[in-house]
């Protein structure tokens, strides 16, 4: 075999401009790391454009998802303008051969999973993906490409995996054990029809010489490709069952965790990627969010727990990370520290708690040798940062604890203005906050989410709410409401709350039909605003209409824009159910739809027009003098929380310019990231009392959200007992750090109750901007 040149001039050319090394102490993957998202993709897109340059042919593998996003944009802006002045001089400044563009009709494409079974043409198949952003979108030759046929292997001609297994669910013990039925014979003929076709699949990519290409993300358990945790390295093209972190993570392209639980994939294996010795394979992450799977995958041995660890077999692997995913990389962090010339004391308390959490010990009672045994202590001894230990961690102490009172100091004559990316937000960040702010009469609360949220509201959620409403109109148990004058009208508030209070009395009252009315009663009054027709026949049909849109689509399609509506009128409905809880009336909650989310796979950028100023009038409106932001690090969740942080903080920029008043910023988070308890300033205690609140009302009025369809892969079950796990954790940490006595032995009873805290960063408006703008400039270019 002819010995290949994996040197990149490019890598070679990152590496110097972005300062960092490829290969640091504890790693055993070389890595390429860049500051941002943005980054990320455009210098994925100029490895692949020079090895496209480098190898006339070969078989390339891509990924699909989110994750790709920049890597796809910049790879068909250089394909599409190869010969623009500008493209050629930057292709030069990265030190690639423009002379000869790459024929992309040349390349074979071998594609990376799919789920089982899956009709290709739907817009949540991978296959739909491929061919759009890299069949179409890049040129490839359709001839050349290997795709995977989950959807006609193994049944008779005319018929679908669909018609086999016809709820999506396949039982792959039946490769070992006899069928029960002709159903369960057809099944099993089935998987043993697609465990040939895997077969053969993984024989025709070794015949074209393996892969030369790979790119793939990471998932949230570490696996690559849907190789998950557990999975063996010498593992090749397969049909396999996702385990629940993965299937968390494909809910949303599936319609529902119920959908995705325990999936059947057809996936290629780690001996596929890894087998050709000479394949290039990157591995792409952004944000923190990221960073402890790609820790485990660069730092540890090989190990079936870490999937990707079985890449350090070849040469040609690297990660190519954002810093954020890069965070927790040993030593990277250990380089950091020793580059400042005085460790920051925020950094400094991180690396002393956490010591004090590791061994169990209050922060007062660590010694110099614990400090010197950690390897981030280490470098505090070696720098001469602990010159007076006992005084430095009584400073950390008494800060803990000045951080605690502020969390039960009265606040009073002050206006709240909350802000959430989605309706459930605000009370998993901070929910047992705001029932003790609002017993002070003189302080005013109003609540602003930004988006519509309909992608967490599934079909058979809403087609179950069409059908009580379609009910209460047929048995004329609405008819006196329909008779009253402008009762259904958009503007009328007094409906909107009466129809609220009626919900919350039928809960009281533990009435089911009560309940259900009022729900009937919204559902009426959200399709009136749809269909500007407040008639019951008009609202029938259109009914009729939408059950039958909702019964033909299947799980995961992209909603109509009549049900994208109805499904955040929802979500609105269940947070006007939640702050009623605590008598806000429609009045002191605004739903303000944004435009930049749609649901797309890519959603576009916020706009001023259409995304800031609506919430700038707002802040003219309300006038507040604590603004609450979900503040989120780089890529963690959601990027709609990025994307709404950017648009409150453009907001409170403008508004902040035009007025003399003294805003306070609270920023919180909740189920998609946590803050250390040194980045935040007030840590508020949480007794059972407001456990108990959190886990009943999240219940009460989320009710599309009751069966977790749409989960956390941290937690298999609803976002409310996550939240509160959460907290009773982070409770737990800080009675390390101070030792249990200190809130048992308290003289404010609060402290005494608490089980669990919430951490809140306040900052001035100037602190703010300038923490979204770092954030901003690492998601954007």
């Amino acid at each position: 075999m002819k010995k290949y040149n994996f040197n990149s001039k490019l890598e070679e050319i990152a590496i110097e401009k972005f300062g960092k090394s490829p290969l640091y102490e504890y790693e055993k993957i070389k890595v390429i790391e860049v500051p941002n998202f943005p980054s990320l993709g455009k210098i994925v897109a100029l490895r692949f454009i020079e090895w496209l340059c480098l190898n006339p042919d070969g078989v390339i593998s891509l990924p699909t998802g989110k994750t790709p996003e920049y890597f796809i944009k910049w790879t068909k802006f250089y394909l599409e303008n190869w010969d623009n002045k500008e493209v050629k001089r930057e292709l030069d400044v990265w030190g690639i051969d423009y002379k000869n563009k790459p024929d992309m009709k040349n390349y074979w494409f071998g594609q990376i999973d799919e789920f089982y079974p899956m009709d290709p043409k739907r817009e949540n198949s991978f296959n739909y993906y491929i061919r759009k952003f890299y069949i179409e979108g890049f040129g490839l030759n359709p001839q050349k490409t290997i795709l995977m046929n989950t959807f006609t292997v193994g049944v008779p001609k005319g018929l679908n995996l669909f018609y086999i297994f016809p709820d999506g669910k396949v039982d792959l013990t039946l490769r070992y054990r006899m069928p029960k039925n002709e159903i369960e014979k057809r099944q099993q003929e089935a998987i043993y029809a697609i465990d040939k076709y895997c077969m053969e699949y993984e024989k025709k990519i070794e015949q074209l010489g393996g892969i030369g290409f790979f790119l793939g993300g990471i998932g949230p358990d570490g696996h690559i490709a849907f190789n998950i945790k557990g999975s063996d390295h010498n593992s090749t093209t397969r049909i396999l069952k996702i385990n629940y972190e993965t299937s968390a993570a494909a809910a949303t392209d599936l319609g529902g965790i119920e959908n995705s639980r325990d999936k059947a994939v057809m996936t290629i294996g780690l001996a596929t990627i890894t087998k050709n010795p000479t394949t290039t394979a990157i591995i792409m992450a952004a944000g923190v969010s990221k960073a402890s799977v790609v820790r485990d995958a660069i730092e540890n041995e090989p190990d079936i727990l870490y999937p990707a660890t079985c890449l350090q077999k070849l040469e040609g692997a690297r990660f190519y990370l954002t810093s954020g995913a890069a965070y927790l990389l040993k030593g990277r962090k250990i380089e950091k520290f020793k580059k400042y010339k005085t460790i920051p004391n925020i950094e400094k308390e991180k690396i002393l708690v956490d010591i004090s959490f590791r061994l169990g010990e209050k922060i007062v009672e660590i010694n110099l040798d614990d400090i010197k045994n950690d390897i981030y202590g280490a470098v505090l001894v070696e720098k001469g940062e602990i010159k007076n230990l006992k005084k430095i961690t009584k400073e950390i102490e008494d800060n803990f604890k000045k951080r605690i009172k502020r969390g039960i100091q009265e606040i009073e004559n002050t206006t709240f203005l909350h802000t959430a990316p989605h309706h459930d937000d605000i009370m998993l960040g901070y929910l047992p906050y705001i029932l003790h702010l609002v017993r002070k009469p003189t302080n005013k609360h109003f609540f602003a989410t930004l988006t519509s949220g309909f992608t967490s509201v599934t079909n058979s959620y809403l087609f179950t709410q069409l059908e009580n409403l379609e009910k209460f109109i047929k048995t004329g148990r609405l008819e006196k409401l329909i008779s009253e004058k402008n009762y259904f009208l958009k503007s009328n508030i007094t409906g909107r709350n009466r129809e609220i209070y009626r919900y919350l009395d039928g809960v009281a009252a533990q009435n089911e039909e009560i309940i259900k009315e009022a729900e009937a009663r919204r559902m009426y009054r959200n399709i009136v605003e749809i269909t500007g027709n407040d008639k019951p026949e008009g609202i029938l049909n259109k009914i009729n209409f939408l059950k039958e849109e909702l019964l033909k689509a299947y799980p995961g399609k992209r909603d109509i824009p009549d049900i994208q509506k109805l499904k955040g009128m929802i979500r609105e409905w269940e947070e006007e159910l939640l702050w009623a809880h605590l008598g806000f009336s429609c009045n002191n909650i605004f739903h303000l739809r944004l435009g930049f989310y749609t649901g797309e796979i890519f959603t576009p950028q916020p706009e001023w027009k259409r995304d800031i100023k609506p919430f700038i009038e707002i802040l003219k409106k309300i006038k507040p003098d604590v603004i609450t932001v979900a503040f989120d690090p780089e890529g963690t969740g959601p990027d709609t929380h990025y994307k709404v942080l950017q648009i409150i903080s453009q907001s409170i920029k403008y508004y902040a310019s035009k007025v003399t008043k003294n805003i306070k910023i609270w920023g919180y988070r909740n189920i998609w990231d946590r803050f250390h308890p040194s980045e935040a300033n007030i840590y508020v205690p949480v007794s059972m009392n407001s456990i108990a609140i959190m886990k009943s009302a999240f219940n009460i009025c989320f009710g599309s959200q009751r069966s977790a369809s749409f989960p956390s892969y941290e937690y298999d079950g609803p976002f409310s007992e996550l939240a509160v796990k959460i907290m009773v954790q982070q409770g737990g940490f800080i009675k390390v750090i101070l030792g249990r006595d200190f809130f048992g032995g308290s003289e404010y009873a609060r402290i005494r109750a608490s089980r669990g805290i919430v951490f809140i960063k306040e900052m001035e408006v100037d602190e703010f901007l300038t923490e979204s703008e770092k954030l901003r400039n690492i998601m954007e270019d």
